[in-house]
């Protein structure tokens, strides 16, 4: 069974091409992916999240507003009683970083960050030896 990701880019940032990269990146790496599109909120990502039966959720966002709309998220998935690992990635400044893994996200990409460790990284949160090098 391939395990399914989510990538959601949350709020109103309209730029997605670094999300569509990642997300072509885990496909071409054997992954499922679900791609929500742009302009997406915290209810519209966890509800995807339910529905697709998703493995890990990917979230993006390049608006600044990261830090608000992902803690939303994590809140939600706690309400719904839905553990799935959540990692993130965008114009994410390196001193938010602590506050984000505190929320819960378990990794966080900002610009610069390589494919192949992305998609290594995923595969550890995955925790399927199917995906391991």
């Amino acid at each position: 069974m391939r395990r399914r990701i989510l990538i959601a880019k949350v709020g109103l940032d309209g730029h997605d091409r670094g999300a569509k990269v990642v997300a072509r990146a885990l496909k071409n790496a054997g992954f499922e992916v679900i791609y929500t599109g742009i302009r997406q909120s915290p209810e519209q990502v966890v509800a995807t999240a339910i529905q697709e039966d998703v493995s890990l959720i990917g979230l993006s966002c390049l608006s600044g507003a990261h830090i608000p709309l992902f803690r939303r998220v994590m809140e939600l998935l706690k309400e719904k009683n839905l553990d799935v690992p959540v990692f993130c990635g965008g114009t994410i400044p390196p001193s938010d970083v602590p506050i984000l893994k505190k929320m819960g996200i378990k990794e966080v990409f900002g610009p610069g960050s390589s494919l192949k460790e992305i998609v290594e990284k995923v595969k550890e949160m995955i925790g399927d030896d199917r995906y391991s090098s």
